[in-house]
């Protein structure tokens, strides 16, 4: 899969970026968030001018009760405040809900996690609330909160 914005570009990741994604995993700021991952099958890599500056990714609710998608993102820090990551969000949300059909996406950043947080609400994506102890932190393994955030189809800005 490959999906083009104006500065990124969303598409599998090949065997050539696990190194890049991992070293980006690996900083203090994005590994503060996430975990280490094992598996990049369902990432996407995201790319500006054929540079890896992060990965995105998504799942599916396919029961038609609850059909919806969620997102997960992180990005190489030096390439923070730059919008690349709204404008990834962006892309792969306006797929999610004009290719995959999905009228609602969540996305579920760390409670203390203002910076994103304030991404995600520029895009349209409101707090709906705090769900207590949600994820182990690797590092020390205590619990903390999350924050879920959910966004309509037509709420994408």
């Amino acid at each position: 899969m490959e999906l083009r914005g104006a500065r990124v570009v969303l598409r599998d990741v090949v065997m050539g970026d696990e190194p890049r994604l991992q070293e980006i995993l690996a900083t203090p700021e994005v590994s503060r968030w996430w975990s280490p991952v094992d598996d990049f099958a369902g990432m996407l890599s995201i790319a500006v001018k054929g540079e890896v500056i992060g990965g995105i990714q998504y799942t599916e609710e396919d029961d038609p009760m609850y059909h919806s998608a969620g997102i997960d993102i992180f990005v190489d820090p030096a390439w923070h405040g730059q919008g690349f990551g709204q404008e990834s969000v962006r892309l792969l949300a306006q797929w999610l809900i004009d290719e995959r059909g999905h009228h609602r996406l969540t996305i579920d950043p760390a409670a203390a996690n203002s910076v994103a947080i304030k991404s995600y609400e520029r895009l349209g994506f409101r707090p709906v609330g705090v769900m207590r102890a949600y994820e182990r932190d690797h590092a020390t393994g205590e619990f903390h909160d999350g924050l879920l955030m959910d966004l309509l189809a037509g709420e994408l800005t």
